[in-house]
């Protein structure tokens, strides 16, 4: 049935409308992780109520959800960037975009699709400690967001750990050595990591040098900031991005490019528990 005009004023609903809040919610909750097709099935199903996908598409995009407010203050970061699928038109081949997702570690999430001053407005928005750690890997668009966010003297930038170990065993060659050179980089000892960097002459030992001396300022003493309990990995936005791909990633999924950012937001909103 319809609720009425009047139904809808006494209960405090939209009038017209064929859904009730909580079936309303349980569609964004399904359409959050799984696609349209499915989640129409899985309603029916545990519910009784038949909602289309078009219906549920709809109610997606006149959901107002925007990234919430962090609880408490933001202490670390990290931002990497992961990729959707588009549609195009028949007979085309379809094309991938960027995409970046910003995690504030144990606080919130949020994801941004070609809206950089969106994203940095954000993080910007929240409330922070006197330094803040901001991590990302050796990705240029990374760490130019990264400078757009608080003032200098309030960040602290470093370079993922894990994935500085993994560039400098992508050099192969003798493990002693690569050994070597990873115990100085964990202790922040770059020239005496790169003094040792000589024995190799390969195009991959020549790119990992020109890597280190890119983000020389990036790289700390990482066994002192381990122990003192600043934070030196960005897992937590690699698990984003794998977590948002598991939704818009889902197989044969492509998106309108106008319509990636809300389910970006719908993905995130769930991600952060704020769908309920």
């Amino acid at each position: 049935m319809i609720i009425t005009e009047r139904q809808a004023q006494k209960l405090s609903l939209s009038k017209n409308t064929r859904l009730s809040p909580v079936l309303e919610k349980c569609c964004l909750l399904l359409v959050a992780n799984e696609s349209f097709s499915r989640a129409e099935e899985d309603i029916k199903m545990m519910t009784g109520v038949a909602v289309s996908k078009s219906t549920q598409q709809r109610l997606v995009h006149r959901c107002k959800i925007e990234p919430d407010e962090a609880p408490g203050k933001i202490e670390t970061l990290s931002i990497d960037g992961g990729k959707v699928r588009l549609r195009t038109i028949l007979g085309k081949q379809s094309e991938w975009k960027d995409y970046k997702a910003v995690s504030l570690h144990g606080k919130s999430s949020a994801a941004f699709f070609q809206e950089n001053d969106s994203l940095v407005h954000w993080v910007n928005s929240q409330a922070k400690t006197s330094v803040v750690t901001c991590l990302g890997d050796g990705h240029d668009g990374i760490w130019n967001l990264v400078k757009q966010i608080g003032e200098d003297y309030q960040r602290r930038e470093v370079l993922d750990w894990y994935h500085l170990s993994e560039n400098l065993h992508k050099i192969g060659g003798s493990q002693r050595i690569i050994k070597q050179i990873e115990t100085r980089l964990w202790s922040g000892e770059i020239d005496l990591a790169l003094s040792k960097l000589d024995t190799f002459k390969g195009v991959e030992a020549i790119n990992f040098r020109a890597y280190v001396n890119k983000h020389r300022s990036r790289i700390p003493d990482y066994g002192l900031y381990k122990e003192l309990g600043i934070c030196i990995g960005s897992g937590s936005v690699e698990s984003l991005i794998k977590q948002i791909g598991a939704r818009m990633k889902i197989v044969g999924a492509q998106w309108k490019a106008e319509n990636v950012p809300q389910y970006l937001r719908l993905r995130c909103a769930y991600l952060n528990g704020k769908i309920a």
